[in-house]
């Protein structure tokens, strides 16, 4: 347990279980030093996030990405915390979950993420974000999950002391506030999310803010992956981002180690300009990659345009069911008949057409219920996609 200094983020108290636990400080920091070198990075950030926008802007149907991105991040946060299934996986369960098969557990904690994070961006046309949408958000990612008695509290801020790694507090690699500090380090919290009068760089206050809900730990179960959905629903809220195309959680696995001791760092050591350089360098490094991906998919699609024009006949059914591949990857006939107006002879020699050509790839080897995937489009995604190592996490 680290010792009960104090420090620019809070101290340690201890609690009658022997143990200490974390009690934030005054939030935001006062003192906060914004040098030379993060106010670079600040603006190769900015940069990268308007670049991103730009490419988005030209992508036809931009929604329709959207939904590759949103299965990329639900997977990438999810083996953060523990879930196996690679993003190639996500997708077919998902299928599987829509055909009325049997859900496995990783799938509908994936399945629950998306969901969850689809609802707080419809949210935002109503609702700021704040504790009551992070409610909300809660309540949609740990309805019907594994977990125990966790994950029976989906939508409910914690009554009791958690903690962080060990198999009790006194063992734990960190101890959030107790519930009574925790309700006043909340209520500073969404102050500072409301505070219009803030002098700090939107993605400085972003940064801050991703860090103390981290620290505040307010729900037994899910603060990781709330707080990473946090990051995309400030920027687009405020306007950084026209589109939600930019998830952290690919960056924050890739560096998960530095990404708990950078957090840990802010409350042991009050280094909160840590914390934000690698922030910040998070958010350039996956925006840039995001804008290259963006320009694969335009490539992707002139191309297999191409391909599909020259189908004769079929090209008119072709070329529409494409338009629909890039919103979802994975089909079957059921949804081929329904989106094209066709009957079920037409939609499966359709299908076998587009997998004679190499577009789609049927995957589940079986004779009925079948379905294929767009294979080329989502190795955009997956190119990164690996399940997580085995390590702690800060769930």
């Amino acid at each position: 347990m680290p010792s009960q200094r104090n420090t620019r983020a809070g101290h340690y108290r201890p609690q009658p279980g022997g143990f200490d636990a974390f009690v934030a400080a005054p939030f935001p920091p006062s003192d906060l030093q914004i040098d030379d070198e993060l106010l670079i990075d600040l603006g190769r950030a900015d940069r990268a996030l308007a670049r991103l926008d730009g490419a988005a802007s030209v992508l036809p149907a931009v929604d329709h990405f959207i939904t590759m991105y949103v299965f990329q991040e639900a997977t990438t946060s999810s083996q953060i915390e523990g879930t196996q299934a690679t993003l190639i996986e996500a997708l077919e369960l998902g299928a599987e979950a829509e055909a009325g098969r049997e859900r496995r557990d990783d799938a509908q904690e994936i399945l629950n993420y998306v969901a969850a994070l689809r609802l707080g961006l419809e949210r935002l046309s109503e609702l700021p974000v704040s504790l009551r949408l992070i409610k909300e958000i809660h309540a949609a990612l740990m309805t019907d999950v594994r977990g125990g008695e966790p994950a029976r509290t989906p939508g409910e801020i914690r009554k009791t002391q958690n903690w962080i790694g060990g198999t009790l507090p006194s063992n734990a690699r960190f101890v959030p506030p107790p519930v009574e500090d925790m309700w006043q380090a909340l209520d500073a919290w969404e102050k500072a999310i409301h505070d219009t009068d803030s002098v700090l760089p939107p993605l400085i206050h972003i940064g801050l803010l991703h860090a103390q809900f981290e620290t505040i730990h307010p729900f037994l179960d899910g603060n990781g992956r709330v707080g990473r959905l946090l990051i995309t629903y400030l920027l687009t809220e405020r306007g950084i981002l026209a589109k939600p195309l930019l998830y952290l959680s690919i960056f924050f696995r890739k560096h998960r180690n530095e990404y708990y001791s950078r957090l840990q760092a802010t409350r042991d050591e009050g280094d909160w300009e840590g914390w934000l350089k690698f922030f910040v360098a998070g958010v350039y490094e996956v925006a840039k990659e995001a804008t290259e991906t963006v320009q694969r998919i335009l490539s992707l699609r002139e191309r297999d345009r191409i391909r599909l024009s020259t189908l004769g006949a079929r090209s008119g059914n072709a070329l529409q069911l494409h338009d629909m591949l890039f919103s979802k990857a994975v089909v079957n006939s059921r949804y081929v008949q329904g989106v094209l107006d066709i009957s079920q002879p037409t939609a499966d020699t359709l299908l076998a057409t587009l997998e004679s050509t190499g577009l789609l790839r049927e995957w589940t080897g079986r004779r009925r219920d079948r379905s294929w995937i767009y294979t080329a489009y989502v190795d955009l995604f997956a190119a990164t996609d690996t399940p997580r190592e085995p390590g702690s996490s800060e769930n």
